[in-house]
C-alpha cells in the first residue's frame, strides 16, 4: 500500500471515529507571508492555519478540505483540476527561458576551411546588441542557401524594483515608533501615513521602454488593527527618499487591495500611476487612513514592471 493510500485510509478511519465530522470544507480568505492561510470555516474566521504540501498554488477564494481539531490543517484544494492553468504558467516560463538561449548551434574555428557542405564564405561580419543579446550578420557574395528569418525583437524582460527605504509619518514628522509603513490611528494619538521610496530606480528602469503594467506586492503585519480584511488606501508621492518633515501625498486614494491579518497580496497600479512613476513625475507609493477602522501596518513594496 502506498503512502497516499495509507493516508486516505487513516483519514477515513478518523472520520468514522468522529462521526464523519473531522474533515470539512472552508473558503480561503487570504494567504499569509509564511505560507499559511486565513479561512472562513463553519461560519467563523480562523487565522494562520497550516497547510500540507498537497495544497499548492494557494490563493484567496480557494475552497479547501480542512482537518478539524485543536490545530486545524488544510489538506488540499477542492474543485476543478488546475492542470490547464499550470500548463499556461509552464509555457510562459519556457518562453521566457527560450529568450535567454543563443540561437547559434555551434561555434568552432581552425586554420583551414570548414569540413562538410553548406558553408558560405563571408566577406564582412556585423554585430549589434538588441535586448541585451548579440545579433550577428554575415555579408556573403551570393546565397546558395537562403538565410533564416530574423526573429522579432521580444518585449524587454520584466523588472522588479525593491524600495530603498520605507517609513511612517505622524503629526508632520517621521514616527520612530512604527516599524513598518502604517495607515490610520489605533491609539488616538494621530493618523499615520506610510511610504515606500525608490530613488530614481523606477524611472531609470522605464527609460526608452513602453510600460505595459506595474504591480506592487504588499503584506499586512500581524498585531496591527482588526483581523478581518480591510482596504489599503494607496497614494502616490513625489519624494525620492524619506523626508525629514511631512510625507506629502499625491494622487489617491485608490483601494486596490484588501488584506486580512498576516496576508500578502499584489495590486495592479492604475495606468495613470504607472505613467507618472515611469516619467519620474511621481517617485513612490504611500498609504494613509483616518481612525481605527482601516488601521494596519504593511510590509513589502516591491514593484514589478512589465513592458510591451
Amino acid at each position: 500500500m502506498g503512502i497516499r493510500d495509507q493516508l486516505g485510509k487513516d483519514l477515513d478511519a478518523l472520520d468514522a471515529m468522529a462521526g464523519g465530522l473531522q474533515t470539512v470544507s472552508a473558503d480561503v480568505i487570504d494567504v499569509t507571508e509564511d505560507g499559511k492561510v486565513n479561512l472562513h470555516m463553519m461560519g467563523a474566521d480562523i487565522y494562520g492555519v497550516d497547510c500540507t504540501d498537497a495544497y499548492r498554488n494557494r490563493k484567496a477564494g480557494d475552497t479547501v478540505a480542512v482537518r478539524r481539531g485543536a490545530v486545524p490543517v488544510v489538506l488540499w484544494r477542492l474543485g476543478d483540476d488546475p492542470a490547464e492553468t499550470e500548463q499556461a504558467d509552464i509555457e510562459e516560463i519556457a518562453e521566457q527561458a527560450a529568450r535567454d538561449v543563443q540561437v547559434v548551434r555551434a561555434a568552432t574555428y581552425g586554420t583551414g576551411a570548414p569540413a562538410g557542405s553548406g558553408w558560405q564564405a563571408a566577406s564582412a561580419v556585423y554585430v549589434r546588441k538588441v535586448d541585451d543579446r548579440l545579433e550577428v550578420y554575415f555579408q556573403v557574395a551570393s546565397t546558395a542557401d537562403p538565410s533564416p528569418d530574423t526573429p522579432a525583437v521580444p518585449s524587454p524582460k520584466p523588472v522588479t524594483i525593491s524600495p530603498t527605504a520605507s517609513g511612517t509619518w505622524r503629526s508632520g514628522r517621521p514616527d520612530e515608533y512604527a516599524s513598518a509603513p502604517t495607515q490610520g490611528d489605533w491609539t488616538g494619538r494621530g493618523n499615520r501615513r506610510g511610504g515606500w521610496f525608490y530613488g530614481s530606480a523606477i524611472q531609470n528602469a522605464c527609460a526608452g521602454k513602453t510600460v505595459a503594467s506595474m504591480k506592487v506586492a504588499l503584506a499586512r503585519k500581524t498585531g496591527s488593527g482588526v483581523n478581518a480584511k480591510r482596504p489599503l488606501h494607496l497614494y502616490l508621492h513625489s519624494h525620492s527618499s524619506p523626508p525629514s518633515g511631512q510625507l506629502n501625498l499625491g494622487s489617491g486614494p485608490e483601494d486596490l487591495l484588501r488584506l486580512s491579518v498576516g496576508a500578502k497580496g499584489t495590486a495592479t497600479l492604475p495606468k495613470s500611476w504607472a505613467a507618472a512613476l515611469a516619467s519620474g513625475s511621481a517617485k513612490g507609493l504611500a498609504i494613509y487612513a483616518s481612525g481605527r477602522t482601516d488601521y494596519m501596518a504593511v510590509t513589502g513594496g516591491k514593484i514589478t514592471i512589465t513592458f510591451s
